[in-house]
This record gives structure tokens, sequence and C-alpha cells, in this order.
């Protein structure tokens, strides 16, 4: 079947673009292009933009804002955004990351999505449609409602501290796909926790909250007593998938296990 790549200047004109049947939105590739070379027929014709905006990394302050087309390479060696540099290289190996888009993982399917589960613990803002939507509520709707939109950046604010954490569980290292993934935003004040965000990967079709491990962290010490509560109730809620690299009882089983040595590391 003949591919064709269509390439604009703005993102407008890419939208437009997009309307027409059999046309899909190109990031890095490393998903979409997959696909086409396995023979999905769904699809036709690539549709990129160019825009410099969509490759911008802009930091004041403590606010950043990713272009969409910032890729995990960009992020993994950018001097301000230090803290995140592991869940950049999360993603696949280097020549995976020297592809892979801010925007494109915000729509890789389980399990993948490393550095969307990193964004759902950061809280970000998502900017697609001329609005910016909250992480969550943009994952939740992605297949349904935003399929066929363009992402143009994410925002979020730095962390406080070290507050940032970071985990990814995998069979092959250091690129093999996810059995889980786990990342957390800790706020400690008077040695305990006061507030936390926690974002768990694999555990359901998309990255998601483990609201009942955040609640019961707060006011509890970060050690071994004061986290037992949390990891047993970090799966509370969750459906994990089962495919090839590991099925829904083991990701329940070693997500409480991982969740502990990430909060305890």
């Amino acid at each position: 079947m003949t591919m064709t790549l269509q390439t604009y200047a703005s993102v407008s004109e890419a939208s437009a673009a997009l309307k027409a049947d059999g046309a899909r939105y190109l990031g890095g590739g490393t998903l979409l292009v997959r696909r086409a070379n396995e023979g999905d027929v769904s699809f036709s014709t690539f549709v990129r933009a160019t825009a410099p905006s969509l490759s911008a990394i802009s930091v004041s302050g403590s606010s950043v804002t990713l272009g969409a087309s910032v890729t995990m390479a960009s992020i993994a060696r950018h001097p301000a955004l230090e803290f995140l540099a592991s869940a950049a290289r999360a993603v696949g190996g280097p020549a995976v990351r020297n592809m892979a888009t801010v925007g494109g993982n915000l729509f890789a399917p389980t399990p993948y999505g490393d550095f969307a589960t990193a964004l759902l613990a950061l809280g970000a803002n998502v900017s697609v449609d001329g609005v910016e939507v909250p992480v969550e509520a943009f994952l939740a709707e992605r297949e349904r409602v935003h399929a066929d939109s363009i992402v143009t950046a994410v925002r979020f604010d730095i962390p406080a501290g070290n507050g940032f954490r970071f985990l990814k569980a995998s069979r092959v290292k250091p690129t093999g796909a996810s059995v889980v993934t786990i990342a957390a935003v800790l706020q400690e004040q008077d040695g305990v926790i006061a507030s936390a965000r926690v974002a768990i990967g694999c555990m359901a079709d998309r990255p998601v909250r483990a609201e009942a491990a955040e609640r019961a962290l707060i006011g509890r010490k970060r050690d071994e007593d004061g986290i037992a509560r949390a990891m047993e109730v970090v799966s509370q809620g969750t459906a994990p998938v089962t495919d090839a690299i590991a099925s829904a009882w083991y990701r329940r089983e070693v997500l409480p296990v991982h969740f502990g040595r990430m909060l305890l590391g």
C-alpha cells in the first residue's frame, strides 16, 4: 500500500488535512510508522507540522512548557529538566529517544506511555485544539475525543526540592516495554508527607492516578511503617492489562513492591 507524507508549516493547515479519510498525524513515528510497517491499512496519509514552537522547550522560573514535537533525547539532556531525565530515558533505546516525542507519548497505548505517566504525576496541562486540558482528562478521552486532534504543547511546574520520583520495571533492560511504571510528586513538611500525587502505568489502558495510595501517604513519614498502608492500597481501583510482557495478576502482585522501592529509594 502506498503511503503519502504531507508536511505543513502550521498546525492549522495540518489540522485541516487530518479531516481527510485515512489521514493520521505523524510525530516522531515510533508507533505510527511501525503500525504501517506491520500492515495496518486503516490509514494511507501521514500529516505533519513543522511550526518551530512544536519543538521548543521553555523554562520560566518553575514553569515548563514542552512543545509536542520535543523528543525524549532533548528532555534527557536539558540542564533545567534533569529531574525528568530518568522518565525520558525510560522510553526505548537511544535511536527511539531521538525520535519519540512528548505528544506521541501521550497517545502511546499500554505497555508504552512511560513519559505520559510522569506528566500525569506532575499534573501537567495539555494544549490541544487551542485549549488547555488537564492531562488526566486528556488521557481518559484521548481515543474518544482527541484521536484526530493535534497536541501542540504540555505545561507543568517543576516540583519543589527533590519531590519528583520515577520508576519503570521491565523484563528486558534497559529498553524493554514496561511491566509497571510509577511516578510521584511528594512534598514533605516537618518530617511527614504533606501532599502526594501518584501515577501508575500498565495498570489500565492508560496511565491512571493511584488516589487511594495518595490519601494513605498524607500525614505519614516516608519510612517502611509510614508507607505500609499506601503499598496495600496502591492497586485499588486498577484494571491491569495482560499482554506478552506480563499478566494482569503479575502486574498487580509486583506493583506494591516497586511502589515501596520508589518511595524509599
